[in-house]
């Protein structure tokens, strides 16, 4: 049975590959993809602002349906029994578990993380990232099934967006009756706005897409804060000095936005804590004043993907508050395969909150 893969040939240029869908090796499985979105890092990626990736496949937020089992693979990382026609979401990336930063603890940090999700698609088993008709779940990734009551729109977004986000904020030690702003209200932005919500935080949204603060007020924001009515940074710093009485607990920065991170430091009270995310390519810089962050005393903690087990921490959150919060919503537009780039492009351009490629039989 032949696969089909988009793949990057170059920054901005696409092509599509096929190749024969594999069988899984022991420990392995191979999924059908039903849905894969579109993440802040493929637009990264796709525009040439990524260090190192210049060429490959695409895609790693996605919900699959199991077709083949490789020996051995009974139960998902939680225990639970899995059978050919269960729907799974995995992570795109592993943990080692020798390399020093693993050795340490800090798995989400493994030298080795991107092993498989870095190779070309003309490397054997081909369907290394999720863009593509099938997808290679390596023993050395974690996956779990997603239970019935979860939908695919749903489970597709709980890889990536969900989990590093509800990391993000268990990092910066988020606890009950925080006055918590988020910058940016894009797919991370909103997951955490209802994260937060459920641990009894206060939640400050900040955005300029006037939909994305409409539905950061269904995600749970009690707050929102539109950068056109407040377009100046003593602006934001001021009304949300007002919100909280002298400044947000922990501020947790998905904007992607260099700019964000000074900022974020002057909506922090002092003690308060940045957590920052979206930043994740190297080699912009913006004035920052070390000083005023000293002197008031912020902590600042950056990370990068999540502990693999966060992942099943999402589906959980998934079923106890999918009535709550409009999660099917995140995703507002699909696309064909045989459309990645005009989904690419109208991310991009911030046309939609979060597209997802979607596949033959995808609910």
């Amino acid at each position: 049975m032949q696969g089909q893969i988009a793949v990057m040939m170059a920054p901005g240029q696409l092509a599509f590959q096929d190749y024969p869908v594999p069988d899984p090796a022991p420990g392995a499985l191979v999924v059908r993809v039903l849905r894969s979105n579109v993440c802040g890092s493929e637009i990264h990626i796709w525009c040439g602002h990524h260090p190192t990736k210049r060429s490959g496949g695409l895609g790693h937020e996605a919900v699959g349906i199991i077709e083949k089992l490789g020996a051995g693979v009974t139960t998902d990382h939680a225990g639970t029994p899995v059978h050919e026609g269960d729907r799974v979401v995995a992570t795109y990336f592993i943990h080692c578990r020798r390399c020093p930063p693993c050795q340490r603890g800090q798995v989400h940090l493994c030298d080795n993380a991107y092993t498989y999700w870095g190779r070309q698609p003309a490397d054997d088993p081909h369907f290394h990232a999720t863009f593509a008709t099938h997808w290679y779940i390596h023993s050395a990734q974690m996956f779990y099934k997603v239970p019935d009551a979860v939908s695919d729109r749903a489970a597709a977004s709980a890889n990536c967006a969900q989990s590093q986000v509800y990391f993000g904020l268990e990092l910066g030690q988020a606890r009950l009756g925080d006055r918590i702003v988020i910058q940016g209200a894009g797919g991370l932005g909103l997951n955490a706005a209802a994260i937060a919500r459920e641990m009894g935080a206060e939640v400050i949204v900040i955005d300029a897409v006037a939909a994305r603060l409409a539905e950061a007020k269904c995600f749970g924001a009690h707050h929102v804060i539109d950068m056109n009515a407040y377009p100046t940074v003593e602006d934001r710093v001021a009304v949300v000095a007002q919100l909280t009485g002298g400044g947000a607990d922990l501020c947790l920065e998905v904007a992607g936005v260099v700019d964000a991170y000074p900022e974020a430091i002057r909506l922090l009270r002092p003690g308060g804590m940045l957590v920052a995310m979206g930043i994740v390519n190297p080699g912009k810089t913006v004035p920052f004043d070390p000083g005023y962050a000293v002197r008031r005393g912020i902590s600042t903690i950056a990370t990068v993907r999540y502990p693999g087990a966060y992942l099943k921490k999402s589906l959980d959150f998934l079923v106890r508050y999918a009535a709550r919060y409009p999660f099917d919503s995140l995703l507002d537009r699909d696309y064909p395969l045989d459309q990645i780039l005009q989904a690419l492009d109208d991310s991009a351009a911030r046309r939609v909150t979060r597209a997802s490629i979607v596949m033959p039989g995808a609910r």
